[in-house]
């Protein structure tokens, strides 16, 4: 389980391995919030609590709109990990079938691996379509392709305790982690 590192304006910036927060934390560099009672570090002479919740004691500026590599993990992410033709979620998917990544505008036709031209596509739906536009394949999509937001794409590929989901609730609002729900 990871630490959520809070920058010095309380705004969550990502989770780190506890060791590097009780790192940060004896450079002086970090303070604990929060604390897992179940774990502890020891020393040669001490024990420390580990740290669920840090704040880094200067401020680390973050670009507000930086964009990201579109992964599958983001991608799917994005997409709830739904197909985006037929709408099956990844928990009804069987066999031999997977989620994959599809061009909406096909590669060889000049698409490219944009976050407007890529969604999540079941391994039947992108076989069905191939080399085809959804248009000439007649298979509409749910929802069209947009870059997602920053926050939604950090957190939707981690797993937060409902302590650090607090944090995230008190800088990014409740609309943050509603979006998140579903993942």
């Amino acid at each position: 389980m990871g630490c959520l590192a809070l920058n010095a304006s309380f705004e969550p910036l990502t989770l780190v391995q506890a060791r590097r927060a009780i790192r940060l934390v004896l450079d002086g560099k970090a303070e604990i919030l929060e604390i897992d009672d179940r774990r502890h570090f020891r020393s040669e002479r001490d024990t420390y609590p580990c740290p669920s919740v840090i704040r880094l004691r200067r401020f680390i500026h973050v670009p507000r709109r930086f964009r990201r590599q579109v992964t599958n993990t983001f991608m799917f992410a994005r997409d709830d990990y739904s197909c985006l033709y037929c709408g099956r979620h990844r928990r009804e998917l069987r066999g031999r079938q997977f989620l994959t990544r599809d061009h909406v505008v096909p590669v060889s036709r000049g698409g490219e691996n944009t976050w407007e031209n890529v969604v999540t596509a079941c391994s039947t739906c992108n076989n069905r379509k191939g080399d085809r536009t959804p248009e000439e394949a007649r298979m509409p999509l749910l929802t069209m392709p947009q870059e997602p937001n920053h926050v939604h794409l950090v957190w939707a590929v981690r797993r937060v305790t409902a302590q650090q989901e607090r944090w995230i609730r008190m800088f990014y609002g409740e609309d943050a982690l509603q979006a998140l729900d579903g993942c």
